[in-house]
Order: C-alpha cells, then structure tokens, then sequence
C-alpha cells in the first residue's frame, strides 16, 4: 500500500497569521538590529535627558551670535523624522542589498553610541534660545512645543546633523537609485536645510553641527570608503594570480 492509499491525499498547511508572522521575521530579520539597537539607544538617551540638568559644559563659539532666529526652519527640522523613518523602511523592506543595509546600520550605531559616550563622559548643553519671540505664528508655536520636549541639553556632536548625512550617503550609494537621481538631489537639498535648521532654530551650536559632520565623514571613510577599496584590490589581486 503506497503512501497516498495509506494515509490519505495530502492536504497544504493553511497560511495562518502564526505562519504569515514567522516567515515576516524570517525575511526581514535583519531589521530587528536596529529595533533592539533603538530600545538601547532610548532607553541611554531618557536617562540622559532626565539626569543632565545642571552642571554641565556650554558649547559656544562666536558665530553663533551672528546666526539669526528663523522659526521657519521648523518645518525642514520636523521632516527629519519621516525622513529618517522612510530611509530605514526602504533599507529593511525595499532594497534587496543587504550589504547596503549593513554598512547604513553599522554606521548609523555607531555615530549614535560615539554620541552617547561624549554625552556621559562631557555633559554638555547651550544657551542660545531666545528669552522671547517678536512674532507670533503656527511655526513659532511649533518652536516654543519643541522647546518645551527637548532641553537644551547633550547636544554634542549634533545627531540631527549625523544622522541626517549617514542616510544622504547610504541613499546616494545605493545602487538600486541610480537610475533615480532625483531622489538624490531631493534629499541632498532636504538633508541640507535640516543642517541649515539645527542652527536657525538654536538648538545646536555651530560647534555641534561641525563635529556632527566630520562625524559622518569619518563614517562614510570607515564603512563606505575603505571597504570598497579594500573590495577592488581583492578583485584586482585575483584576476591577477589567475
């Protein structure tokens, strides 16, 4: 007696929401570093917020006094989130490159936890918010609200500026958007007006916006240049030896 006689015709395994959920993480498992690094990253960051209220450093340089309060630059500031949310969406969901995802990922942990550790060991803040507003309007009550949740305080290196720059390069290094130059010139613009807003809003010194960026240049040298070097000599030294 076969197999089908004996047992039956066989039947298939209906696509349940336990099976659907399981191949989902299977899949995209590869997102669940920057979840967990999130919670960590959170997590030090409240702690932080909460803890670093007095006592602390002030970051000041001259130029700073000659950058002028513009509340429109609100709205740029505010698009940083979605932004950064889109760009990890696509990494995790869209893009096929896996390699991509892990060199944005590295870079982006990295610069986050190098700012966490000057936060903890130079406690730092500014004092360059203005006492009053001359104008009244929806983006200065847009300010005052992003006043009143975020203090003024572990400002050092500007991670708005850091991860604003680490997304732009993971973006115009993907290869899958190389048809697509406009989405490069769009964020380019996007990524510098946010730079643009850190200052223009005071939350960040001139300071916190230059070491946010060699930051992210010292990053995109690591995780980017390097291995592609190191990538084409391999090449080169097989293509070589055969």
């Amino acid at each position: 007696m076969d197999h089908a006689r004996k047992h039956g015709p066989r039947t298939a395994v209906p696509e349940g929401p336990v099976r659907l959920i399981l191949q989902a993480i299977a899949q995209y498992k590869h997102g669940l570093i920057i979840v967990l690094y999130g919670i960590f990253y959170m997590t030090a960051f409240s702690y932080l917020e909460k803890n670093v209220q007095h006592g602390y450093h002030i970051v000041h340089v001259f130029i700073d006094d000659y950058i002028p309060f513009c509340e429109y630059f609100i709205v740029p500031y505010m698009l940083w989130f979605p932004f950064l949310a889109t760009t990890l969406v696509y990494f995790i969901f869209f893009n096929k490159d896996k390699q991509e995802y892990h060199s944005y990922i590295r870079n982006l942990c990295t610069g986050m936890t190098i700012f966490l550790a000057v936060s903890y060991l130079y406690p730092n803040g500014h004092q360059l918010r203005p006492d009053t507003f001359t104008r009244s309007n929806l983006c200065v009550d847009a300010v005052r609200w992003l006043y009143a949740t975020d203090t003024a305080t572990n400002i050092l290196p500007s991670i708005h500026v850091f991860n604003s720059l680490a997304a732009y390069m993971a973006i115009s290094r993907c290869r899958s958007l190389a048809g697509r130059p406009w989405i490069k010139r769009a964020t380019l613009v996007l990524v510098a007006s946010i730079v643009l807003s850190t200052m223009f809003l005071k939350q960040h010194s001139v300071v916190d916006v230059v070491l946010g960026t060699a930051m992210a240049g010292l990053g995109y040298l690591f995780f980017y240049q390097y291995p592609a070097r190191r990538y084409t000599r391999q090449v080169a030294a097989k293509f070589s030896y055969k």
